[in-house]
Order: structure tokens, then C-alpha cells, then sequence
């Protein structure tokens, strides 16, 4: 096939401390008219920095060499205005998080219909058409409705087809996807895959998709790159590649799966919930209204014993996070029973523990508050427990000198799970602590909930949307929908036998994926 993006001994530097940091380091490879070409590496890799070089948006300090030709044409010899003309029509490009790369207060519609206003001299009668066309192509029905709604109105899914929309309004010849399904639940991320699919097949585009999740990688791509410290370590044919690797970081890659071991064998109950109902109000929007209720559970019960792993699964919306936060008593509102075991109650792990960990204090500091409100009054015994735990978490003492921003994010998680457990409760609940971690680094972050689990017996509530987490990790699970269980059971039970069509319909969207990785 012939090539359309030429990538040749690429490098991205910026100048950090007085020295030259490197982001990617002289890399070479080449998409093909007609392909999907993957690109997989762990955070830090250079996967992005590729693709915002070769879209032209790097950041303005970065210090860029090498050569990028599209279609024949050296994109870096460009001006700024020639490179907006290919961006408008010969490139587009889809971000993991559309809410941050969406206009707040402009109304969907203008911002799909941007380009054409300013690539084209169409009468604005037919820009909202094929505007109004795109969205219905990318699987938005309602594409009037979207049209006049503002992104915070659309769900992550919706968001995320109108970003396709706006990089297909011109039916680009590259589209460059990084990350698009990371934020997604598993139904959301296998209909956005499919859309992607379609329009390539449909189109004839090319595809330089980039992920961290390899499962993602296997289902839709032709070819993949594995990308570690800004190099290009391997790159093949996904079956080549996954089935037969050569260098030993992508054997790790390919090898980073984790399973609990044996069972808990217990009665004794830490947390138990009995017709739980919650509801939150809905503003009025005028003065004298109602504010009327919405209810978000509805007469969820379970319980979770000592030592065991407590999946709860389902979509973003079904109140998932909701009983969390509940449980934990950071939403007081509430009807029904809830029960916790332990002086000091169920402690969270958050999905993203930067929000949750103060950033003007040190480690140090922020594992020794908790050791406090326990009473422990001596500072040498304060320090020495600190110790402890960050070698319990798989740090050394010298992070209790660091601050979270000087952290990655899996070392940030390991925090969070310290912070937990320096309150010595007997109840983990984490809310879904590894989504937004890389592979290799999701593996590290289980094994240390399994070993915290194993050896201190401690009970973990796992919050996912990920049904193949519930299978190889929960002991028993309770799937979710809309705010009421639908099924609870045995972790594997549920999802080799499930018997509510919802959770058919999840696990029918995960085998998809499996399948489509096998095809390939």
C-alpha cells in the first residue's frame, strides 16, 4: 500500500533544569493509505507527543527535528496557515477527554460547523446541514437536538462522537485517535470502536490510533508500534507482535495480567447495606418552583464480608460512584441501612488520587495526619509506621520527602492506598482505582490490592465498569443498573453465566472485543 504519513528520525526535546529532556527520540515509521496503524505505550512513552507533532499543536516550547511528510508534502517546512488549510481538510484528531477539548459555552453544533465556516465559502444554510449530516454519520440521531445543546448537556459518549464528528466533518484522509475510548464504560467504548471501524471502512481513511489498552489495540488495528522512553522498541503486524514478541518490554506488556488466589472463608460481615434509597434534589430553575427529587438507588442490598473482594459493575450514570460516596457518608441523604464495621469505617480509593492528595504538602506529611486522628502521639513512632507503609506499598523512604506532583500516577495510587490503610480500616472501597493507569502499572496497583487483601485480610468493595476485572478478581460481584442491582453472585459465575440482559449485554460487548482481537 502506498504510504500517506512518512514519519523519518523524529525528535521532540524541551529545555527542562537547564538541559534538553527528551520526548521522542528519533523515530521512524510509516501509515499506509487505507490502515490502522496502533501505536502502545505506557504513559511517558512519546505515543501523544507523536501525534500533536504531526497535527502541528505541540507546545509552543517544544524544539522539534526530523521530517513529517503527508501525502507527499513536509509538514514542518509549513507555515502556520498551511498547516491549518491540511488540518482542516487532510487531518483530524480525536482526544481521550472531549470535555476538555470541547468549548464549554458554545453550542455543539457551531463547533462541528467551525471548519467548514472557515475552510469553505458555503451559505450557512448548508454548513448546518452538513453539520446536521455528520452528527446523524458519527451516530447521533437526535442531530437537531445536539445541534443546540452545549457539551456539559451530552454524556462522555455523546461527547466523544461529537469530537468525531468535528474531525470527520471534512472526511480527513488521516485521523489520528488518541485515547478516544480510555474514559469510556465497556458498551460506550465498544459502539465508539465500531463508529471508528465503519468510517474507516466506509471512507478509506487511515487510522493512527493510539492506546495504552492492548485488548483496544488487537480489535481494531492492522499494525502496531510499542513505544517506551520516546523510541520505537518493536512494530509488526498486531498478531506478530502480540503473539510472537521480541523485545521484553512488549513480553511484559503482553504478559501484565493479574488473578486473585484461593478464596475467603469467612461469615463475618464489615459492611452491610439494606434497602438503600438515595436521591438528590433537582435545582429549581425558577423562583417558587419545586425542586423536585431524583432518585439515583433504589433499594440496593448487600453485604461484604472480612477478607472478601465485593465487585460492583455497570455503566457512568448507574450509581456506581453514588453508593460510594454514600457508604463513606460523604452524601448524608439518604433512606435505608447502612451498617460498617471498624472504628475508623470504610476508607476510599479514588480513581484519581491528585485530586484527593494535597499538593502543598509532602507524602510524608499526608500519611502521618491520619496516624494522628488515631492518637498515635509520638512523632518517632509517626515517622517509623510512615516508613513502614510506603515499603508496604512498594515505595522507599525517600518519597515521604516528595510532593504528589513529583509522583506518576501509579505512585500517586500506591499514596492513596497507604492513606487508606493508615487509617487501619477494615474496608477498602475503590472506585475504580486503575481505569485511568497504563497496563503495566494496572498490574502493579491489583497485585498491591491483592496483597493487601491476602495478607491483612482486609475487604476491598471494587468499583468498575470492567466486567473482566470482576472476573479475575472478585470473589462475589453485584451488577448495577440505573441504580438498582440486577444480579449478584459468584465473581466468574456472573460473568460466564449471566442471567440479566444487561450484564449479557456487557459481556457481550467485552467478548466482542476479544473476538475481534482474535480475527486479527
Amino acid at each position: 500500500m502506498e504510504a500517506l504519513l512518512e514519519v523519518q528520525n523524529l525528535s521532540v526535546t524541551f529545555a527542562e533544569g537547564g538541559h534538553q529532556k527528551t520526548a521522542v527520540d528519533h523515530i521512524s515509521f510509516t501509515v499506509k493509505k487505507g490502515e490502522i496503524l496502533g501505536v502502545v505505550g505506557e504513559s511517558g512513552s512519546g505515543k501523544s507527543m507523536t501525534a500533536l507533532t504531526v497535527m502541528g499543536i505541540q507546545p509552543e516550547d517544544a524544539k522539534v527535528s526530523g521530517r513529517i511528510l503527508f501525502q507527499g508534502k513536509e509538514l514542518l517546512s509549513l507555515s502556520e496557515e498551511e498547516r491549518n488549510q491540511i488540518r482542516g481538510n487532510g487531518l483530524g484528531m480525536v482526544f481521550q477527554e472531549p470535555m476538555t477539548s470541547l468549548n464549554p459555552v458554545l453550542k455543539v453544533g457551531m463547533q462541528v460547523a467551525e471548519s467548514l465556516k472557515l475552510h469553505t465559502n458555503l451559505p450557512s444554510d448548508e454548513i448546518r446541514e452538513r453539520t446536521l449530516e455528520t452528527l446523524r454519520r458519527v451516530g447521533l440521531s437526535d442531530a437537531e437536538g445536539i445541534y443546540d445543546k452545549y457539551p456539559h448537556e451530552l454524556s462522555g459518549g455523546m461527547r466523544q462522537r461529537a469530537m468525531l464528528a468535528m474531525a470527520m466533518i471534512h472526511t480527513p484522509s488521516l485521523l489520528i485517535a488518541d485515547e478516544p475510548t480510555t474514559a469510556l464504560d465497556v458498551l460506550v467504548q465498544a459502539q465508539i470502536l465500531e463508529l471508528i471501524r465503519t468510517l474507516h471502512q466506509e471512507r478509506q481513511i487511515s487510522v493512527l490510533f493510539i492506546s495504552h489498552d492492548l485488548k483496544v489495540i488487537r480489535q481494531v488495528c492492522d499494525r502496531v508500534l510499542v513505544m517506551r522512553g520516546g523510541r520505537i522498541l518493536e512494530e509488526g503486524t498486531v498478531k506478530k507482535v502480540f503473539e510472537t514478541p521480541e523485545h521484553a518490554y512488549t513480553k511484559k506488556l503482553v504478559g501484565a495480567s493479574v488473578e486473585r488466589t484461593g478464596d475467603f472463608r469467612t461469615e463475618k460481615t464489615v459492611l452491610s447495606v439494606r434497602n438503600l434509597n438515595v436521591h438528590y434534589k433537582n435545582r429549581a430553575l425558577l423562583p417558587g418552583r419545586n425542586q423536585g427529587k431524583k432518585q439515583v438507588l433504589s433499594d440496593v442490598s448487600f453485604d461484604v464480608r472480612e477478607g472478601e473482594i465485593f465487585g460492583i459493575v455497570g455503566e457512568s450514570g448507574c450509581g456506581k460512584s453514588t453508593l460510594a460516596r454514600t457508604i463513606t457518608g460523604l452524601h448524608k441523604e439518604y433512606e435505608g441501612q447502612i451498617v460498617t464495621g471498624g472504628e475508623t469505617g470504610p476508607q476510599m480509593v479514588f480513581q484519581d488520587p491528585f485530586g484527593s492528595l494535597n499538593p502543598a504538602r509532602t507524602i510524608g506529611w499526608i500519611l502521618e495526619e491520619p496516624l494522628k486522628v488515631r492518637g498515635i502521639r509520638s512523632r518517632a513512632e509517626r515517622k517509623q509506621m510512615v516508613t513502614e507503609m510506603l515499603q508496604d506499598i512498594g515505595l522507599d523512604a525517600s518519597f515521604a520527602k516528595r510532593y504528589p506532583r513529583e509522583l506518576s500516577g501509579g505512585q500517586r495510587q500506591r499514596i492513596s492506598i497507604g492513606l487508606a490503610l493508615s487509617m487501619n480500616a477494615r474496608l477498602l472501597i475503590a472506585d475504580e482505582p486503575v481505569s485511568a493507569l497504563d497496563i503495566t502499572i494496572q498490574a502493579q496497583i491489583l497485585e498491591l490490592l491483592l496483597k493487601i487483601n491476602r495478607e491483612k485480610k482486609t475487604a476491598i468493595l471494587f468499583i468498575t465498569h470492567d466486567l473482566s476485572l470482576v472476573r479475575r478478581i472478585c470473589h462475589r460481584a453485584a451488577v448495577l443498573y440505573e441504580g438498582k442491582i440486577l444480579e449478584i453472585g459468584d465473581g466468574r459465575e456472573i460473568c460466564d453465566h449471566p442471567k440479566a440482559e444487561y450484564t449479557r449485554q456487557l459481556l457481550a460487548a467485552a467478548l466482542d472485543e476479544n473476538r475481534m482481537a482474535e480475527m486479527k
